[in-house]
């Protein structure tokens, strides 16, 4: 009796755990999702018109990149990100125009400075004595190449946003398997301890009814 009622009260306790802590999850999740949607308005990003698959094919195509690098297949043009599937895409139409500016090279395939030979060339050079000198004397530094840079970061940030959002979507499910979980949990451990009541009661109908006949 005493070690079925601790099974029944350890059913009790561990289904509301699991329903508290999928409370909790759910609430941070939508939290997190919210700051990251929030954060992602306040910066006021705005997809350019050139933000659709085939604008962005003709524009590559023009430009003269290599048909093996991989065009975006969303659609952003004229519109607010304020997502992070949105903010995804608005970084994979960034790489396509750092690249239309660098010839197709990435950061990788480019020197750190501007070469004196052929400053327009954005490959430049990594040896200091064949770059271009500003008045100083001093190396210039490739500015095709700094494009990456800030490419690279603005990127970078929109990608995290996504990550964080899909974060919060992962939490959201985990919050509500835990709910679930924390309920079954309750109705297992409560359903238990009324089949040992009836059996019990059972049990003592049947010794006291012979009783009585006697």
């Amino acid at each position: 009796m005493t070690k079925r009622k601790f099974f029944e009260y350890g059913g009790v306790a561990a289904g509301v755990v699991m329903i508290a802590i999928g409370l909790a999850s759910l609430v941070l999740a939508i939290n997190g999702r919210n700051e990251v949607r929030s954060s992602l308005k306040q910066e006021a990003i705005v997809g350019s018109p050139d933000m659709t698959p085939d604008a962005i094919a003709a524009e590559a195509k023009e430009a003269g990149l290599p048909a093996s690098i991989k065009l975006p297949t969303c659609n952003v043009a004229d519109q607010a990100i304020d997502t992070g599937s949105e903010a995804k895409c608005f970084a994979s139409y960034m790489r396509i125009h750092a690249l239309e500016s660098t010839g197709g090279l990435t950061y990788a395939q480019m020197g750190r400075f501007q070469s004196a030979a052929n400053p327009s060339d954005p490959a430049g050079t990594n040896d200091e004595a064949a770059a271009a000198k500003d008045e100083s004397g001093n190396a210039v530094s490739n500015g095709a190449r700094n494009i990456w840079v800030t490419e690279t970061s603005l990127a970078t940030a929109l990608n995290v946003s996504f990550l964080a959002e899909n974060i919060a979507l992962f939490g959201v499910v985990v919050g509500i398997a835990l709910l679930l979980a924390g309920i079954g949990f309750l109705i297992l451990a409560l359903g238990g301890a009324l089949r040992f009541r009836t059996n019990s009661e059972a049990r003592h109908a049947a010794a006291v009814i012979p009783a009585a006949g006697k």
